[in-house]
């Protein structure tokens, strides 16, 4: 009996997976998310895996053979638990396409002045700090307590998120 079951692909490969599934008659579903972003100073919505590197796939284990599903293009192998393929219901596909559908547009690292932010990477990782204003198209200016003294200071936004403990 068909069923819908998760592939893990190689890493930016799911849509070459897809592909070649397809073109062996095997219904897939790749979710993915609509993100705004900014390149060359305009703003372009693109599409990217929801889950990067899985993709589901529906197919009746009888006719089909888990060996052609590894042989093909992209497919590193089938997600299992404990050696035993297990069956997705069909009822979070079908959640997940009318998701897809209703899903507005996800802008990164949309924060507004007073946004409680953390470090994530440099000299000052993991301190926390508030967004007060965007300094051009990759940088921002983030205030925050250091030696005892508030600090502001200009840093890559790629170097801070949103701090959702706070």
């Amino acid at each position: 009996m068909k069923a819908w079951y998760l592939l893990y692909c190689k890493p930016r490969s799911e849509m070459r997976a897809q592909q070649h599934l397809t073109m062996q008659q095997l219904e897939t579903y790749l979710p993915m998310l609509r993100l705004e972003k900014r390149e060359k100073g305009q703003l372009v919505i693109r599409k990217q895996p929801l889950f990067p590197n899985y993709l589901f796939v529906r197919f009746d284990p009888e006719h089909t053979s888990v060996r052609q599903l590894h042989a093909t293009r992209g497919v590193a192998r089938l997600v299992d638990c404990r050696e035993q393929m297990t069956p997705i219901d069909d009822l979070l596909i079908s959640r997940l396409k009318r998701r897809e559908m209703s899903e507005p547009v996800v802008t990164p690292n949309a924060l507004a002045k007073g946004d409680k932010v953390r470090f994530t990477d440099g000299p000052f990782a993991e301190l926390e700090g508030i967004f007060q204003e965007q300094c051009g198209e990759t940088r921002c200016r983030i205030l925050f307590s250091f030696l005892g003294q508030m600090q502001s200071l200009v840093v890559d936004k790629q170097l801070v998120a949103a701090n959702t403990y706070a």
